[in-house]
């Protein structure tokens, strides 16, 4: 008798085992999952409204709420961000406050004590206090909503049973930590730009600072004034940086102007066949599992006003959208809103001078909570003008002057949104938001349109912001705030079009008193502006077209220059082939527009490697990319003129320069080991849109990730795009109109992976299909009492 084989049997019996064991953990993660989940319908006993409230949610998750009180609605859009988005909120509050090492460990303790120096947290509690006392009713009753919203999840969001660590309630000074958050992102807690540039501007020669740091060009595309002129090759010699034997500094660019600040623009009622104007906003940042901005809508009593568009969980307002009456958006200004203060000593470096004498630095102790360690003490040095947050590249003491510092910095006024009828309205009250500085957009039903900045801009006495000066014997100062009459606007301007992309917006004085805090390069709002020209009329369709246009005009003469190199290179015969066939814009199945692309930046690394060279010898740390982003005006001034005296020293012409920074983006582009014919822009710019745990507990993208999705779209186009960064939402609506309007968003409304709402809408924001502004039919409703 054959005996029989014993090991298919066990093998199957092993199979069916390890298959029971992925059942049973895929049911218990389920579960514990599970009871984190928001409540949808139903009724919930508050014990706080003055009547009942109804939130109605449609199938993508947007939502409606129906109060008969400001207040009560504040509550239940608080209610509403806890069950859906607390850990996004608490991240937000502990980020700015220098309060991350609390909840997850020494890794975020190097952040807060950077953080810790501008005390953000007593800064909001003093905001808090100053509030007119309405907008501190709906501030604490929207407080209130969050802590019911969270009481009533029957566990803590899954987040912090991952952390094995406990919520915290919601205070009121929260939500002004969410808006200093904001401030972050948006503009420099070190006044970075200012910093670099300052050593740029004393360290470099004159001629070479001037040529390697312009101040713009022919990218230019401002809404006053002109473009720049051509820069001037400058006459000293680039090897002159470069001592012998001196090891050359490369660094890659990425991309020099990689802001994500954002796009929007606005056409009048002349050009709209309903005569409305049509406002379009796209923000421009880092896209996370769940997305920043949280869709709601509500009814403002007693009035025939009705707010819809994007939040920001941690607050009771609504940050773009429309009203019916108004639509706004915003992007980043990219101006100046602080100043480096380099401080006078005394001798034992215990004073420092102030245009009333010496005077003692005022020393607080900040304890900085750390998971499982004792708590850290930093010592927070403090000056009349802020506290001191660093050295300048000589090792003078810096103080900082900041916007966000003062009360006007952070507040609740956007509120007042919710009863502006028109655009000069709303233009009025720009002075007066507490938010990080914006180029606020305009358009109202009527047809009219604007811009404005949106924050206090301060009055500079004695100095322009480009520089950084001692402020010790009162020549150079603030002088509080400019008033309305002086914030720089436009309005209804004769082509009934208004157009912003992190560039410059401004010349003359309203330039001056904007100042330059690193504005991006214009050709991104350059071809928005032109878009808008290609046309005379306009609906919404027409202006999310424009959203996604992802044509490369901006490189279009550097595949034109690379396709004359490689003319005569016989070994890059398929390389050449690409290049031609490139497509001219940034598609994701396009080689040929990654291989110019990144041969642009890698050709500015090797140009700019004796200047990086240079500044290292006086700081190791120094990186040019952040600092100059008009480096396209140098790059093809080379690039196409090929001075001879700019040439970096390592290389023995510019033909073999050219040639050297196309190789190294070639052999990265290969690093991933497909063939060339593969080696598509959507590979290099495939989505990573994942949760902020995943980084530390990569089995949370298991269920949280976002698919890797191939994008088009780049940094020079209206389409901006990387696999990280991007438009965080894209709104296109004309008030009163808001059921034509077009919204898109990734990730979804929900941070819960079980959620009905989890990655709704994703698949529009990818594919750019329309998307509706305002909510559908009522999927789920819930009554709060």
């Amino acid at each position: 008798m054959i005996p029989s084989n014993p090991w298919p049997r066990r093998l199957a019996r092993g199979v069916i085992g390890i298959g029971a064991l992925l059942l049973l953990i895929a049911a218990v993660i389920w579960f514990w999952l599970r009871q984190s989940l928001p409540v949808l319908e139903g009724t919930l006993q508050t014990g706080a409204l003055s009547a009942p409230v109804t939130i109605e949610w449609d199938a993508q998750g947007i939502a409606f709420i129906q109060a008969e009180s400001r207040r009560d609605s504040a509550f239940a859009l608080g209610f509403l961000h806890a069950q859906e988005r607390f850990f996004q909120m608490d991240l937000l509050r502990r980020n700015s406050a220098g309060e991350l090492s609390e909840l997850v460990g020494e890794a975020a303790l190097q952040h807060d004590k950077e953080i810790r120096l501008h005390q953000f947290r007593t800064r909001a509690e003093r905001n808090v206090a100053a509030m007119p006392a309405e907008q501190k009713e709906i501030l604490v009753k929207y407080t209130a909503g969050v802590n019911f919203g969270l009481s009533q999840l029957s566990a803590a969001p899954w987040e912090y049973e991952l952390l094995q660590q406990k919520p915290r309630d919601w205070v009121p000074a929260d939500s002004l930590l969410a808006i200093f958050s904001m401030y972050m992102t948006l503009q420099s807690h070190t006044g970075k730009f200012e910093l670099r540039n300052n050593a740029l501007a004393e360290l470099l020669p004159g001629d070479l600072y001037s040529f390697f740091v312009p101040q713009g060009g022919v990218w230019d595309a401002p809404l006053v004034g002109d473009a720049r002129p051509p820069i001037s090759l400058p006459e000293t010699h680039i090897a002159a940086l470069v001592e012998d034997g001196e090891p050359m500094a490369y660094s890659s660019m990425e991309s020099e102007d990689m802001i994500f600040g954002s796009n929007n623009w606005v056409v009048g009622g002349a050009l709209t066949e309903h005569g409305a104007a049509i406002v379009a906003d796209d923000m421009h940042l880092a896209i996370t599992v769940p997305n920043i901005w949280y869709r709601a809508g509500w009814n403002i009593p007693g009035t025939e006003f009705e707010m819809r568009g994007a939040t920001l969980p941690g607050g009771p307002i609504l940050v773009a959208g429309s009203n019916r009456k108004v639509a706004w958006g915003f992007t980043n200004t990219t101006a100046d809103w602080g100043d480096l203060i380099p401080l006078e000593l005394s001798e034992d470096k215990g004073q420092y001078l102030t245009p009333e004498g010496w005077k003692n630095f005022i020393v607080e102790d900040e304890a900085i909570a750390v998971k499982g360690k004792p708590d850290e003490v930093l010592k927070v040095r403090k000056t009349i003008w802020g506290p001191v947050i660093g050295e300048d590249h000589n090792g003078n003491l810096l103080a900082y002057r900041w916007v966000a510092h003062d009360v006007r910095g952070a507040n609740m006024n956007l509120l007042k949104m919710e009863t502006i009828g028109t655009t000069r309205g709303a233009m009025d009250i720009a002075p007066e938001l507490g938010i990080p500085h914006q180029n606020f957009v305009l358009g109202d039903s009527e047809g009219n349109i604007g811009w404005t900045v949106a924050g206090p801009i301060p009055r500079r006495v004695g100095l322009d912001g480009s520089r950084s000066v001692s402020w010790a014997d009162g020549t150079a100062y603030w002088d509080g705030y400019l008033p309305l009459e002086e914030q720089p606007n436009v309005y209804n301007p004769p082509s009934h079009r208004i157009w912003t992309a992190n560039a410059r917006t401004m010349d003359g004085e309203f330039l001056r008193v904007m100042g330059d805090g690193g504005y991006a390069l214009g050709a991104r709002q350059q071809q928005i502006r032109d878009d808008l020209f290609a046309k005379e009329t306009f609906n919404e369709q027409d202006l999310l077209d424009i959203q996604l246009d992802d044509r490369a005009i901006f490189l279009t003469r550097w595949q034109e220059h690379l396709l004359s190199l490689l003319e005569s290179e016989a070994d890059y015969a398929e390389v050449l082939e690409q290049v031609k066939n490139w497509g001219a814009r940034a598609s994701a199945d396009s080689v040929g527009y990654r291989i110019v692309r990144n041969f642009r930046l890698r050709f500015i690394d090797l140009t700019t490697a004796p200047v990086l060279t240079y500044m290292r010898r006086f700081d190791e740390g120094f990186e040019f990319n952040r600092v100059n982003r008009q480096m396209e005006y140098p790059a093809w001034k080379m690039l196409s003129g090929e001075p001879a005296h700019l040439l970096n020293p390592e290389y023995q012409n510019w033909r073999a320069l050219k040639l050297a920074a196309l190789d190294s983006a070639l052999a990265e582009m290969a690093e991933g080991g497909l063939p060339l014919a593969e080696q598509t822009w959507g590979v290099q710019n495939s989505a990573k849109i994942r949760h902020p745990l995943g980084r530390a507990v990569p089995a949370v993208n298991w269920f949280t990730a976002m698919p890797e999705d191939p994008l088009p779209g780049d940094s020079h186009m209206p389409r901006f795009q990387s696999a990280t960064n991007g438009a965080s939402e894209r709104l296109v609506v004309a008030p009163g109109r808001e059921e034509h309007g077009i919204f898109h968003m990734a990730t979804g409304q929900s941070a819960h992976p079980l959620s009905p709402f989890f990655g709704n809408g994703h698949r529009d924001w990818v594919e750019g299909k329309p998307s509706s502004f305002t909510e559908k039919s009522t999927a789920y409703t819930l009554t709060l009492q």
